[in-house]
């Protein structure tokens, strides 16, 4: 059977639980068992993100997390939903500079951010200079997405 990568669907003004899980072919009750941080079903807000599939184990490339994309992927010309989904990770574990929240591009943001994180990690100096490195990417569990 093959895999399907863990995705991921960012909340729109508008939206609602039902109406989310519809676009994804997916029921109510799997949207709620995928997403337990969700306490109220009525209640979500713009740009929080909901799981719209199944989690996997994590298994490489296949599983639930994005694999190490390199570092050289960290450029200001990169747009990728990788780097949104890293900047939502970043945001969970408190470690958001962002004024509006993440998106797909790199930015200033997402480099002070990650910078944060490797931080938090105890990194120090040239190890905490915000340009992802195998072992703090491994450590954020950024979730796979579609590119």
């Amino acid at each position: 059977m093959e895999k399907t990568r863990t995705q991921f669907y960012v909340v729109k003004r508008g939206d609602n639980l039902t109406k989310i899980a519809r676009m994804h072919h997916v029921t109510l009750d799997q949207i709620l068992e995928w997403n337990p941080q969700i306490e109220d079903p009525d209640l979500i807000h713009p740009g929080q993100r909901v799981r719209v599939a199944p989690p996997q184990e994590q298994d490489g490339e296949d599983g639930e997390y994005a694999p190490f994309p390199g570092a050289d992927f960290f450029q200001a010309s990169v747009t990728s939903p990788v780097i949104e989904a890293m900047g939502y990770r970043l945001i969970d574990e408190n470690c958001s500079v962002y004024s509006g929240g993440p998106d797909a591009t790199w930015s200033p943001a997402d480099q002070k951010s990650y910078a944060k994180w490797q931080r938090k990690l105890g990194f120090s100096g040239a190890d905490a200079d915000g340009i992802p490195g195998r072992t703090s990417w491994n450590k954020l569990h950024v979730p796979a997405v579609y590119e």
